[in-house]
């Protein structure tokens, strides 16, 4: 496609989020053209963490109730995941940090990007920034959880990085950032 004019945008839901349909008009490989219509989510771009321990081969994510896997069959409506949020006006750093600390009660200086990415093309507008960042138990400043204002109820979960792969092969871990990240890390060894 080539030649997109964008010829009508309508607003169908502005609650928490922007969902907007878009009329648009587009040229094809072959020299026609067509007029389509596509449905685009906005909920603005995010940053999530890889928090990892070299020494005790340990990784760090969060656990919380995920709506829309609940509607879609997960029956408890829990996910396992890493540590995320949205920018918030924040760059992708700051926000990552911001997130961390906010998440899991560590206070983490350093963080590492490793890769953007759009996460669901085909109807969120959303990019994700991705970071790795190493902790240890000195940087822990409390509990973690989230933040009561928002309505978070997060449980942090430090596990051995081969146990956390395994969740993986098996299912309990089925978060596309969650999972990149792991993989990200195995493939360049960031942990043993």
């Amino acid at each position: 496609m080539k030649n997109i004019t964008i010829l009508k945008t309508e607003i169908l839901a502005n609650f928490r989020y922007i969902l907007r349909k878009i009329t648009y008009e587009a040229t094809r490989s072959d020299g026609t053209t067509s007029v389509q219509e596509r449905e685009a989510y906005d909920r603005g771009n995010g940053a999530t963490v890889l928090l990892y321990n070299k020494a005790q081969q340990t990784v760090v994510l969060i656990k919380q109730f995920r709506l829309p896997t609940l509607l879609n069959g997960n029956p408890s409506g829990m996910l396992i995941e890493s540590c995320a949020g949205l920018l918030d006006k924040d760059n992708p750093e700051e926000c990552i940090k911001r997130e961390i600390e906010e998440e899991t009660g560590y206070k983490i200086d350093e963080v590492k990007k490793v890769m953007e990415v759009y996460m669901s093309p085909g109807s969120v507008t959303e990019i994700l920034y991705f970071f790795v960042a190493e902790y240890h138990k000195d940087l822990k400043l409390y509990d973690g959880g989230g933040l009561e204002e928002e309505n978070e109820d997060i449980e942090v979960l430090e596990l051995p990085f081969k146990d956390a792969l395994e969740m993986v092969k098996t299912g309990e871990i089925k978060d596309a950032k969650t999972i990149m990240l792991l993989q990200y890390a195995e493939i360049n060894r960031l942990i043993g």
